[in-house]
């Protein structure tokens, strides 16, 4: 990646035709995919942890989740803004799901305090636990979550989502 010095207006610039890239994405040209984004990535300086997020980010969505950890992981050693890293950190773990890595993307998850984001941690914590064959456990952790949004019952909830690990 090349790039230029810019200041926070031309962050907001090409944070703007990023949002419009997403909005136009459509896996059915890859290449020219990963082209546009090389386009946007090579816009900043070299090592931007938002060019390399987005790097990433568009790996992952074409399916090349093996090409898309290294970016993620550079992006969150080069330090983001707490809500983009929240947001890094999921989509790293969804991926290291995607690629069999279980224990890392529990991990990694384990450690996210991410209230902004919702119950989106533990829907993906839920997600993992599945597919690394722990079935009672995903669905403990997702009932769970979805026990604090019961208008009533939510004691009731949690105790019947912590009996299915015990």
């Amino acid at each position: 990646m090349r790039g230029r010095l810019v200041g926070v207006t031309d962050l907001d610039d090409w944070q703007a035709r990023v949002d419009a890239f997403w909005a136009d994405f459509d896996d059915s040209d890859p290449d020219g995919c990963l082209a546009r984004m090389r386009a946007l990535v090579e816009e900043r300086p070299p090592g931007d942890p938002f060019a390399l997020a987005e790097w990433g980010g568009v790996h992952d969505s074409l399916g090349l989740e093996a090409e898309a950890v290294e970016p993620y992981r550079r992006a969150l050693a080069a330090g983001l803004p707490p809500e983009k890293a929240h947001q890094v950190t999921i989509q790293l773990a969804s991926t290291l799901r995607n690629l069999g890595r279980y224990d890392e993307a529990l991990a990694l998850l384990g450690e996210l305090d991410a209230p902004e984001l919702g119950d989106a941690p533990a829907f993906f914590r839920a997600l993992v636990l599945h597919s690394a064959g722990r079935p009672a456990e995903a669905l403990s952790v997702a009932l769970t979550a979805l026990a604090e949004h019961l208008p009533r019952y939510t004691r009731s909830a949690r105790a019947y989502a912590a009996d299915l690990v015990e």
